[in-house]
């Protein structure tokens, strides 16, 4: 192996799907799919999911929800909730893609578009709960609402859902947005049919706040194995990715591995722990095309180092390595350059 591999264990990911669904439940598993699937690869990681019976899904944006309609085929449901053209809109339209709705004035233009098309919009309106990420104000929603219901009327429009974030940075913090939710969930049960996609939490939430689950829960980094930077460890889910390189060169009590941070790994790494044959040692430097790791006894030019994992050698998960430079899980995976090949292992 010349390339360092992003080695992708399908069977890993459909355990900590089902593990998810069973922690959630009776609320839906929306899988989320944001930056290429945590840098894991998008189409791996649809297929496997539709492999795993998952029917929601993520996509973050509308070029993200296309690809996903051409692998997931045409009964999935994907949720795009990022502001987008009226180009992507059309889009939107033509492959039925429910699109999250944080402004009038976006609302209107979907509503504008689904009328020049002929088509129905599929939509779900977001409540600010006072994270302030996008989302329309208390103050606004009567009108959303009632907007959404005229061209629900009209035939332009499902209201599919109402939805927003939470900024998961208390429990009290978190209880005073589920009340906002609530009351616009009232607004929207008093003018019309009730929306079947109700949604306020992502992983940490939908994980630890039962009472806060609504009939759908937004669920990425969790179901790739990547727990919660300073959290516990999550029952039931391990990485469904390891990062290898092979040894290419022996000097002294130290061996060379072919991977560096032009391959995405960040050369703040250094010091951290990695899987070796002889188990955990540390990697002692990162360098452009090539890193230093502590030797062991035996090493060989082509032995095998888990850069990141599961921890069968000793190793450590992604979200160890990035704790160690302050950041995410997902970000060490989503940094990787194409030199780094992505193989299914499993």
């Amino acid at each position: 192996m010349s390339r360092p591999e992003l080695r992708l264990s399908s069977s890993a990911f459909r355990a900590n799907i089902d593990a998810v669904r069973a922690r959630v439940a009776p609320s839906t598993l929306m899988l989320v799919l944001k930056d290429d699937a945590y840098g894991h690869g998008l189409s791996w990681a649809v297929d496997a999911a539709v492999h795993a019976g998952i029917e929601w899904f993520g996509s973050y944006d509308i070029r993200t929800g296309l690809s996903v309609r051409r692998i997931a085929g045409g009964d999935a449901r994907i949720f795009a909730w990022v502001t987008s053209t009226d180009e992507e809109i059309d889009h939107a339209l033509m492959q039925r893609i429910d699109l999250g709705v944080g402004t009038l004035d976006y609302l209107r233009r979907i509503i504008a578009r689904a009328e020049a098309l002929g088509r129905s919009a599929r939509v779900h309106l977001k409540i600010d709960t006072g994270l302030h990420r996008n989302g329309i104000l208390p103050e606004d929603w009567a009108v959303a609402v009632a907007e959404a219901r005229e061209a629900e009327h009209a035939g332009l429009l499902e209201f599919a859902g109402v939805w927003s974030h939470i900024a998961e940075a208390s429990d009290a913090d978190d209880d005073i947005a589920h009340e906002a939710f609530l009351d616009a969930v009232r607004v929207v049960r008093e003018s019309g049919a009730n929306p079947t996609a109700l949604h306020l939490t992502a992983s940490a939430a939908s994980w630890w706040r039962p009472e806060l689950r609504g009939t759908v829960s937004r669920i990425g980094a969790f179901c790739y194995g990547i727990r919660s930077a300073e959290g516990p460890e999550l029952d039931g889910i391990r990485p469904a990715a390891s990062l290898v390189a092979t040894v290419v060169d022996l000097d002294g009590d130290r061996v060379s591995i072919g991977i560096g941070s032009f391959d995405g790994l960040p050369s703040t790494l250094s010091g951290s722990r990695v899987g070796t044959p002889g188990g955990a040692r540390t990697l002692v430097s990162v360098g452009h095309t090539a890193s230093v790791v502590e030797g062991w006894p035996g090493a060989r030019v082509g032995d095998e180092i888990v850069v990141f994992g599961a921890g069968e050698r000793g190793g450590t998960s992604a979200t160890t390595l990035a704790e160690r430079i302050d950041t995410v899980g997902e970000e060490i995976l989503t940094r990787l350059t194409p030199r780094v090949r992505r193989v299914v292992a499993d």
